[in-house]
């Protein structure tokens, strides 16, 4: 009789440690959610991926930089080429940036899913919307180049309005070696070069100082090297300017780079994927972890436990 207690009372406590050495109760490896099942607290795989601080930097960088150099500017020059002006689009891409990395990186810190799942559909959301752009554009491409079209000549009427807008014409066209959007005679469309008799301005007939041709000789620049340059004919006008448009060129750059635009796509897109797949699994693990806490919760009451 006593040998059988001293038996039982041997077999019991191999069998609860047996029990608590399962596996199953130890809960998934990699998960961090609380220590359910006795298991040590680890870092879910992926959320150090999530979480630096990288993207809210870069994010934070893009704001400053647009919010600073927005209020550069002058109210009433701002307000007149809102629709183009780059700060603009600065701010919002770096707000948006802020956001989705912010969501990402309190998400996997806190392991809440919400976050994570709003990261999720974020960068899902921009991933697509990245692909339908680059489909439509291959497409529609003669509503793309109306559209493109639209845009300078929108930028063309607010060339003096804007500093950084007209930096920014004056490098696209030093580039491409390009004058206005079809010809250099857009820049009629500008109030201070337009070509009427009634045009009261100095520059009328004239286009920008980067639409000449440039001698490499040449120390200083001659920025009045435009003047009265519309009031020529294509032939005239091409011993001292660049008479083709930029809407051309720019057609042909891009025809001429696809394999690196393709490239520069494609490394934009592998690191959203692997955020929406890093989030995913994350959610995955976190719900399992919640899983078991509650299996465990249930069963506590088992004397084998």
């Amino acid at each position: 009789m006593s040998g059988r207690l001293t038996e039982g009372a041997g077999r019991c406590p191999a069998r609860r440690r047996s029990r608590r050495l399962d596996p199953l109760r130890s809960g998934p490896v990699g998960l961090g959610h609380g220590e359910a099942g006795g298991g040590r607290r680890r870092s879910p795989r992926g959320r150090f991926l999530l979480r630096q601080p990288g993207g809210e930097m870069i994010s934070m960088v893009m704001v400053a930089v647009g919010v600073y150099a927005r209020l550069l500017k002058h109210a009433e020059a701002a307000m007149a080429c809102l629709a183009v002006d780059p700060t603009i689009l600065l701010v919002v891409v770096g707000v948006l940036t802020f956001l989705i990395t912010f969501c990402g990186c309190v998400g996997s810190l806190r392991e809440n899913i919400c976050l994570l799942q709003a990261f999720s559909v974020c960068l899902t959301v921009v991933f697509l919307l990245q692909l339908a752009a680059g489909v439509l554009g291959f497409v529609f491409s003669d509503k793309a180049r109306g559209k493109v079209s639209e845009i300078i000549n929108g930028a063309i009427v607010h060339y003096r309005d804007d500093l950084d807008l007209q930096n920014l014409i004056d490098f696209g066209q030093k580039e491409f070696s390009c004058c206005g959007g079809v010809s250099y005679k857009d820049w009629s469309q500008n109030m201070y070069f337009n070509c009427t008799a009634t045009n009261p301005s100095r520059e009328r007939c004239s286009v920008p100082f980067s639409c000449c041709l440039r001698d490499a000789n040449e120390a200083v620049i001659n920025t009045m090297c435009g003047q009265g340059m519309q009031a020529m004919s294509y032939l005239e006008a091409s011993a001292f300017i660049y008479t083709n448009g930029c809407i051309d060129k720019l057609v042909n750059w891009i025809h001429s780079n696809l394999f690196l635009l393709g490239g520069i796509a494609l490394g934009l897109a592998i690191p959203q994927l692997v955020g929406i797949l890093l989030a995913q699994i994350l959610i995955s693990q976190i719900r399992d972890q919640i899983k078991l806490q509650l299996y465990n919760q249930q069963h506590r009451a088992d004397p084998w436990y």
